[in-house]
């Protein structure tokens, strides 16, 4: 027996980005672990746990539908997510022109009145297309609203923007001014 890709992005993604201590893990301030010691913590939970090694995370970052996570040398780190406390460093980057975010219809008159805030998170997820957020947003409802994101207007009235991954866009917030309904 062999743990899936699918429930090791699950646990790995439970130890970059929400509970790093349980694991006995110390993101460092751009959130990197080293491999090894991620590992050594999956090992400890035991049965085909203890199978998983180096070859097993590359081949879910491979056969992963989104790029949550990525490896660089012999460190790992989740890209974007995080609800530890404190902040990941990202760097700025340009965002595309426009950019999507998927919600419940109910709470769009309050991110109409207040804009949208990171809640749990430690930033705001945005998508890069009305696919994508409309994927995200029917998480949370079988008929999602889209937020239509001028990110470039944002940008130049001084939001800083992160690149998640190729589908994903971060921000600590985006003011009301910025967004529409779609």
């Amino acid at each position: 027996m062999t743990v899936g890709d699918q429930d090791l992005s699950r646990v790995v993604s439970h130890a970059l980005r929400h509970e790093p201590w349980l694991y006995e893990l110390e993101l460092d301030e751009e959130g990197w672990v080293p491999v090894g010691q991620l590992l050594t913590a999956l090992h400890e939970k035991g049965g085909a746990w203890q199978r998983v090694d180096r070859d097993a995370l590359a081949r879910m970052l491979v056969n992963a539908t989104k790029r949550r996570h990525e490896i660089d040398g012999e460190r790992i780190r989740a890209l974007y997510g995080h609800s530890v406390p404190g902040r990941v460093h990202k760097l700025p980057s340009e965002p595309p022109a426009v950019l999507f975010h998927g919600t419940a219809p109910e709470t769009w008159p309050e991110i109409e009145s207040s804009g949208l805030l990171p809640m749990a998170r430690q930033f705001v997820h945005l998508s890069v297309d009305r696919a994508v957020a409309l994927s995200v947003g029917r998480r949370k409802s079988e008929r999602p609203v889209i937020v239509e994101v001028d990110a470039k207007a944002a940008a130049s009235s001084g939001v800083v923007f992160y690149e998640g991954n190729d589908l994903v866009w971060l921000a600590a917030s985006v003011p009301s001014r910025f967004l529409e309904r779609g």
